[in-house]
């Protein structure tokens, strides 16, 4: 009686196990065996959410290779290309130009929303705004509120805007164009968190300030709007889309809300739908990627640092983080 009863108890332990298995990927799973090729930015802001997506994966059993890393538009094209499988930075719609030029629908797929409502904005300091009534971005048109803003001394306000390559370069030059800016705003390029860096540094020295940030994002932890800034509104919408960008509120900031999603390759999707399921069930809210982005702004910006925070994000989430991945492999 006591060894079929021990018996019994074994047999309960191992199914336990097993089941516990396919929420943690330790029993047989649809990716073992299969590789898997991320593809990034290279920026540590965008690290954290990759990170997530990679635990998934390989609690569904693929090995994750180290993520490739381009520019946003060579990075679409090596996922349309099938040099890489998958990125978790794809924004809806700021980066539709992108998607179409490496095959659209034929050779992408986007694949659930990772992070939703990502913002987009021009801010000034609320220091200079309230003293001068600046609310609007079309008030930089008159030169008067343009050499508030001037920093190199060519009569021009000093925008700190983006990156050659990205989405919002193309956004803000067809904006500067279409609310006739182009006499009295310079759009400062380069490295964004160099521009950001100095940009901050010259708030903190009491001098007026202009820029284009987004979220998720450490900046509007550093320069809080409503407190240190304000974000400005533009006279009518101008995405270079012909999209609406006004919201419920009244306000408009020029740039409609974005969603970051995962974006792959249509191939990979249709070979590995455990893969393709994790990848749409998978969800981070935007506070907390920029509680994350903060940390590592603040100084926990090592790899290895950062890895830590995806694995600490999961653990606080891991009833949720386990039963994506559990649904994900049963994915037929």
């Amino acid at each position: 009686m006591n060894m079929r009863t021990s018996i019994v108890r074994n047999l309960s332990v191992c199914v336990a196990l097993l089941t516990a298995g396919v929420t943690t990927g330790y029993a047989q799973m649809p990716g073992e065996g299969k590789t898997v090729q991320p593809i990034t930015t290279g920026q540590s802001g965008h690290v954290f959410q990759h990170e997530v997506v990679r635990l998934g994966l390989e609690a569904l059993g693929y090995e994750v290779k180290p993520a490739l890393e381009a520019d946003y538009p060579a990075l679409h094209l090596a996922i349309g290309q099938g040099q890489a499988d998958y990125t978790a930075t794809h924004w809806v719609p700021l980066h539709q130009g992108f998607y179409d030029a490496a095959g659209g629908d034929q050779t992408l797929e986007r694949v659930g929303v990772l992070i939703a409502g990502a913002g987009q904005g021009y801010f000034i300091d609320k220091a200079t705004a309230e003293k001068n009534s600046i609310t609007k971005l079309d008030q930089f048109a008159s030169p008067e509120i343009a050499k508030l803003f001037d920093s190199d001394g060519d009569g021009k306000a000093n925008l700190t805007g983006c990156n050659p390559g990205w989405g919002c370069e193309r956004e803000i030059e067809h904006q500067i164009d279409a609310y006739k800016l182009r006499d009295t705003v310079s759009h400062n390029q380069g490295s964004y968190f160099a521009l950001i860096a100095d940009t901050i540094t010259r708030y903190q020295a009491g001098q007026p300030i202009f820029y284009y940030t987004w979220s998720p994002q450490w900046v509007g932890s550093v320069l809080r709007p409503g407190r240190d800034v304000i974000q400005l509104d533009v006279p009518f919408s101008a995405a270079t889309d012909g999209s609406d960008t006004a919201l419920a509120d009244g306000s408009n900031p020029g740039f409609k809300v974005n969603d970051i999603d995962i974006l792959a390759n249509k191939q990979f999707l249709a070979k590995n739908p455990a893969a393709k399921k994790f990848f749409e069930l998978v969800k981070i809210p935007l506070d907390d990627v920029n509680a994350v982005i903060l940390r590592q702004h603040e100084g926990e910006e090592k790899p290895e640092q950062i890895t830590h925070q995806a694995h600490d994000w999961v653990a606080k989430n891991q009833a949720q983080f386990d039963s994506w991945v559990k649904e994900a492999a049963t994915a037929q």
